[in-house]
């Protein structure tokens, strides 16, 4: 069994991930005076996933692995988007299109045990579940509404609502990994607030300056 520090070295540099792509799409963003959506963000964006879906089976904990597996094949639709996803290696692709697949047929293989382990863990009482989840929930549907936008568009991009939603979400979050002393959640979360903020700022400065 892994000891708690390697688990939280995996969430944490699953965080790190995060806090990176917010990190390059803000100054990126910045030095073209409008909103972006890079190629590295979507990138940094599945990698990050991939480790925190690990970080939360790890943790037992639900709220985590159910914030990523929409949010997971809706990065490599960016991707795509983008053309990088056609020129990965076809094994990779592969791989990391069924690993969510399988980890949830594992997981459905043993329903009881999943009951037990994510859904009545003592560690997390019903209502706190209840309430983490929605906070993934709603992070997650940023993407879907980004999703969505992009598939509209033909191309990628992340409109303002992304970002609203991207607040909420992230407040209801950090509520909960206070309740849950979660180091990882708190750190991660808290930095991109500030990231959201500035965007949203970025986007509305952009739409009164069209020529830009």
């Amino acid at each position: 069994m892994l000891g708690n520090l390697t688990i939280f070295s995996i969430g944490l540099l699953a965080q790190g991930f995060f806090s990176a792509r917010i990190l390059v799409q803000w100054i990126l963003s910045e030095k073209a005076r409008k909103v972006l959506s890079p190629s590295l963000f979507w990138i940094l964006s599945l990698i990050g996933s991939y480790l925190l879906c690990l970080y939360g089976w790890l943790r037992n904990d639900f709220a985590i692995i159910l914030g990523q597996f929409i949010s997971y094949y809706i990065y490599i639709y960016n991707l795509k988007l983008k053309g990088l996803w056609c020129k990965w290696n076809i094994f990779a692709r592969i791989v990391l299109l069924l690993t969510p697949l399988v980890a949830a047929c594992a997981i459905l293989a043993d329903s009881d045990k999943f009951i037990a382990d994510f859904l009545r863990n003592e560690n997390v009482p019903l209502w706190l579940l209840i309430f983490g989840s929605a906070g993934q929930i709603i992070f997650t549907l940023r993407f879907v509404y980004q999703w969505y936008y992009s598939m509209r568009l033909h191309r990628s991009e992340l409109p303002a609502g992304f970002w609203i939603i991207s607040l909420i979400g992230s407040a209801t979050i950090v509520s909960y990994a206070i309740f849950r002393a979660d180091p990882v959640l708190i750190l991660g979360q808290s930095f991109g607030l500030i990231a959201y903020s500035r965007n949203l700022i970025i986007g509305y400065r952009q739409a009164r300056s069209p020529s830009i």
